[in-house]
């Protein structure tokens, strides 16, 4: 009844003052989605033919559609725009998008965008996008001012690439399709997209991540492994040698190390996986012996969709490559980035039946023979390369991709698979680990970098995959509060831990640091905001606060506490002493604590 008369003595004071009743700007976006038209572009540009048209169904807050054509002439349609809204949210409106790519994410504001990585779609991946937008991908989270968050993003990823073309006061929502032909009659189903408010942005990630799911049911793995990497201690010129010598010191020192991975440059091109280069020192073999006799796993990466042109794959078997326009393997510097090293890189297409059962060979061999339990898959994206030719000509990148993919997962059986530079919604299903940042490198400014792209996806960890925030990394010449903040912000992701150090050269205290970081708690924190500087975790029977500060100079930093507890520092083991109703600490520039709070 209170209701009723707070309602209609509103309505009144409207009425007499001239005031009109309206929705918030987030509402007020939705409805204009939800009620706008769909648009339909050829492959030269041109709008479709009436005869083409999109089937639209809303279901709450998800969307479902169809393409038709109903005309007496195939369409070549280069994409769909699902729903549009414009001059609706403040062009100051806050967000966080994902790329294609795992490299690429971006927040800011709509005016403004701010990339957070080097490596853009845009930029560096030279994938298209129409002049005057921002192209983002599979999720867009929006943050008006006062209002209840929005998050628009793709739940299925089969066969198409979704989008958003966003600028200061305009956002599309777009299905790419690649120029396929539409056959009169044909139709073809799109990705379905979900439109959801409200305030706690934790609930609807997991709202958003449980539709995922029934899409692309997760790649279970019991949990998040344990490990230690070659790249950021040996890089290229790693050795058979340096791989002994770390197995046998993780062996005597902290063998919760399960994983020994062996990273690139062990092959002597790229894409002959079974070979082994002159520089590691003999027979790979051997060596992935030694570890699992040790009672170690083996792991190895391998990037199985691309060959260097001194390859043997590239020599034998041109017809397993993706094409350019005359029909001759695409060299990928011409339509992408041209890779990283013994470039430019060419593609295996995954649509062709021969390139799915040599995949699924290899990595057989790779697990039953050399026993291998573990893969890293780098250099995914080109898997799902733009400007090619397949095999099968009405295959989309995301099916080359998944394909491949799915003829990997036969080969290795029950092993890990950590997909890395993949591209990102294309691999749901299908890895069990995902790389939720750049790489890591010893120096502040990538600790600050990928620290946050690692906790903007740490949604993700335990709902779609493992997530891999890269290597822990805990020798060098850089402050102790820096390598303090880095283990901090490693240890809140709650993914997959892998050491990245000579261990041999580790001092006793940073030893300890690193057995306190396994086994991983496979539980991201909890951040208040998006200044990720306090965050809450629960383990089974244990809570703690994982502290950081991203500023220069000191801080003090005070959050409250539910009830009176002890607090200890979680890597010393020392206690800090009794609280109640708050925590205070001061933290010197650039540095980060964990504390358990102990009742």
């Amino acid at each position: 009844m209170i209701f009723r008369r707070r309602f209609y003595t509103c309505l009144l004071v409207a009425l007499l003052t001239g005031a009109t009743l309206h929705a918030g700007p987030a509402d007020q976006f939705i409805q204009a989605l939800k009620n706008s038209k769909t648009t339909v572009a050829t492959a030269g540009g041109a709008i479709a033919p009436a005869t083409v048209q999109v089937i639209r169904s809303w279901n709450g807050g998800l969307c479902t559609a169809r393409i038709v054509n109903t005309g007496n002439a195939p369409v070549r349609i280069s994409e769909v725009i699902l729903a549009q809204a414009g001059k609706v949210l403040p062009s100051n409106t806050r967000f966080y998008a994902e790329g294609f790519q795992m490299l690429t994410q971006t927040s800011g504001t709509l005016e403004k965008p701010e990339v957070l990585g080097h490596y853009t779609d845009e930029g560096h991946y030279k994938m298209p996008k129409p002049a005057g937008y921002l192209a983002v991908y599979n999720l867009l989270r929006l943050y008006p001012s006062g209002e209840p968050q929005l998050l628009i993003g793709f739940t299925s990823c089969r066969r198409f690439a979704g989008k958003f073309y966003v600028n200061a006061d305009t956002i599309k929502v777009v299905m790419d399709l690649e120029d396929l032909s539409l056959a009169p009659g044909g139709s073809f189903q799109l990705e379905e997209w979900a439109l959801l408010s409200g305030k706690d942005g934790n609930a609807l990630l997991e709202k958003f991540a449980g539709r995922i799911n029934h899409h692309h049911p997760r790649l279970a793995f019991k949990e998040p492994p344990a490990g230690w990497c070659s790249w950021y201690c040996f890089g290229p010129r790693v050795t058979a040698q340096n791989i002994y010598d770390n197995l046998y010191y993780i062996k005597a020192n902290i063998p919760a190390l399960r994983y020994i991975q062996i990273d690139d440059g062990y092959q002597p091109n790229m894409g002959d996986w079974l070979s082994t280069g002159k520089s590691f020192g003999g027979n790979i073999q051997p060596v992935l012996n030694t570890i699992r006799d040790k009672g170690f796993e083996p792991a190895i990466w391998v990037a199985p969709f691309i060959c260097d042109s001194n390859s043997t794959v590239y020599k034998e078997h041109p017809d397993w490559l993706v094409k350019d326009i005359n029909g001759k393997p695409l060299r990928s510097d011409l339509v992408t980035f041209g890779g990283w090293r013994l470039k430019p890189w060419y593609v295996l297409d995954g649509t062709n039946p021969a390139v799915q059962k040599h995949l699924e060979e290899m990595f057989r061999t790779m697990r039953d023979q050399w026993g291998c339990t573990y893969f890293k898959l780098d250099a995914n994206f080109w898997g799902a390369i733009h400007g090619g030719y397949f095999h099968d000509k009405q295959a989309t990148r995301i099916e080359a991709y998944r394909r491949g993919m799915e003829a990997i997962l036969k080969g290795t059986r029950d092993a890990f698979i950590l997909g890395c530079n993949h591209p990102l919604w294309p691999s749901l299903g299908l890895i069990h680990g995902s790389r939720s940042s750049m790489d890591i490198q010893r120096q502040w400014s990538t600790f600050e970098r990928s620290g946050r792209e690692n906790l903007y996806r740490a949604w993700q960890n335990g709902r779609l995959w493992w997530n891999d925030p890269d290597c822990l990394l805990l020798t060098g010449k850089m402050p102790d509060n820096e390598f303090r903040f880095h283990t901090a912000l490693i240890y809140a992701t709650g993914g997959m831990l892998l050491s990245g150090d000579d261990l041999t050269t580790i001092s006793p205290e940073r030893l300890n640091i690193l057995r306190k970081t396994v086994p991983p708690t496979g539980q991201a924190a909890d951040f208040e905001n998006e200044k990720f500087e306090v965050g809450r975790l629960s383990t089974s029977g244990s809570k703690y606060l994982v502290l950081l500060n991203w500023d220069s100079t000191a801080r003090t930093i005070t959050t409250r506490l539910d009830r009176p507890c002890e607090i200890v520092d979680h890597w010393t083991g020392k206690s800090l002493g009794k609280f109640s109703g708050k925590y205070t600490v001061e933290l010197r520039g650039h540095d980060g604590s964990v504390v358990e709070l102990r009742e």
